[in-house]
């Protein structure tokens, strides 16, 4: 087991990785930009040291002075957390040639995984259907030709995407035509890669995705499937588990098909595998993350796992010592994604209490919430034995929940929570737009 973790991330995913190894006995580094010199994970950590300006590029994506860092530390792993370098080859391969171990896939894993649309095509050997889509593209031109072919809508989406960062719909050659080099530009900055590739658009439809974990011996666990349904332009809101638009025999078969496809590639580790459920309740595989998800959190009390300890573990050569059946799921679950609507400094702050409730996030009195990251300030998360109790226990936390001096969505999501459509489970990807 290490000793040392260094931590290449920021916010309430640093904060979570720290608590994870302060509770296993392992020594914490953090990094941290000069925006983030007074956050709650630098204060918490065993020990902290600024890598740069606030600029992504220039810290949390500065993979030198990153690796400079944990060599000067003797941090015996890195564990990236998500978005920024959880997904990056190059800086895994760099992480093992200086003897630091990546919590995550090996480099040569990312290669295969990094670029969804080739990541289609394993998985359709693998058995899974696919949605259909294109190769990457080399230029605007190319994608012309190839949506023409395809028809409209489709979806334009960043070859290393995840976060919903670099994606567009688009119904005509006209979008198409404005809205590749945004894609471009959107993608470089998020994941350092332009790349981008083409999808047929399948509506309506729920967001579906399965958690695994796997470990080198080669046993493959689902834990669950979660429903993401709920967007915003692509950004996840609302996510719940296990999803009110499955039945419990397309439940078992989906697992069948993705423990088979997920053995079939040696994974090992933590990682999601997204789908789309149409009306004809058809499953289509969109796209695999190999890293921790935000949404992590609802399948823990949903299944009484540490998913943040276990990636840690299996990292480090532990076999996982349970079964499917002793991890599966009791109950229901479900988290709300509290963000910020505008910068500011928080002056008061009040977080729930009681069995059931948990609220991740790097929040403290006085934190100043800038306009440099991610708008996330924090995910409330309840678990209950009904789908009825759940919603009124999320509904009494978020009213009891207090985040003064940033603007928020808190009285949003309370609305949403009231809608019918949700109330009733009978929700999809149409939510918002009416």
């Amino acid at each position: 087991m290490f000793s040392k973790i260094l931590i290449a991330n920021r916010g309430e995913i640093a904060v979570r990785i720290i608590r994870a190894c302060r509770e296993m006995g392992i020594k914490t580094v953090q990094v941290f930009s000069e925006a983030d010199r007074d956050s709650l994970a630098a204060a918490l950590a065993d020990e902290s040291y600024c890598i740069g300006p606030a600029s992504v590029e220039k810290s949390y994506l500065n993979q030198a002075q990153i690796l400079r860092t944990a060599l000067m530390t003797k941090a015996e792993a890195i564990h990236p957390g998500y978005g920024f370098l959880s997904e990056n080859a190059h800086f895994a391969e760099e992480c093992r040639k200086n003897g630091i171990a990546f919590i995550g896939p090996p480099a040569d894993f990312l290669l295969r995984t990094e670029n969804k649309a080739e990541m289609k095509k394993e998985m359709a050997a693998a058995g899974l259907p696919t949605i259909p889509g294109s190769d990457t593209l080399k230029s605007r031109e190319e994608a012309i030709r190839v949506a023409e072919k395809m028809g409209y809508p489709v979806m334009l989406k960043a070859v290393s995407g995840g976060g919903g960062k670099g994606i567009r719909l688009l119904y005509s050659r006209g979008e198409l035509r404005e809205a590749y080099p945004l894609a471009e530009a959107e993608a470089k900055a998020s994941f350092g890669d332009p790349s981008l590739y083409l999808e047929k658009y399948v509506f309506p439809a729920r967001h579906i995705e399965v958690q695994v974990i796997a470990d080198e011996a080669g046993h493959v666990l689902c834990l669950g499937e979660r429903d993401c349904s709920v967007q915003r332009r692509h950004q996840k809101l609302i996510e719940e588990t296990p999803s009110a638009g499955l039945d419990e025999k397309s439940r078992r078969k989906l697992f069948q098909k993705v423990t088979k496809a997920v053995r079939s590639m040696q994974y090992t580790g933590v990682g999601t595998l997204e789908f789309l459920l149409d009306e004809q309740q058809k499953l289509w595989f969109m796209e695999m993350n190999v890293r921790l998800q935000v949404e992590h959190g609802i399948t823990e009390l949903y299944t009484g796992l540490d998913l943040v300890k276990w990636q840690i573990r299996t990292a480090a050569g532990v076999s996982l010592p349970f079964s499917e059946e002793e991890t599966r799921g009791r109950g229901y679950a479900l988290e709300c994604r509290i963000n910020a609507l505008s910068p500011g400094t928080v002056q008061r702050l009040h977080i729930p209490g009681g069995p059931f409730i948990r609220f991740d996030t790097a929040l403290m009195q006085g934190t100043v919430v800038t306009p440099f990251y991610d708008s996330l300030l924090g995910k409330m998360m309840v678990c209950a034995v009904s789908r009825e109790e759940l919603l009124r226990k999320m509904k009494a936390a978020l009213c009891e929940l207090v985040i003064e001096g940033v603007e928020t969505n808190i009285e949003e999501q309370l609305r949403f929570l009231e809608d019918p459509r949700f109330v009733s489970g009978n929700y999809d990807l149409r939510f918002l737009e009416g």
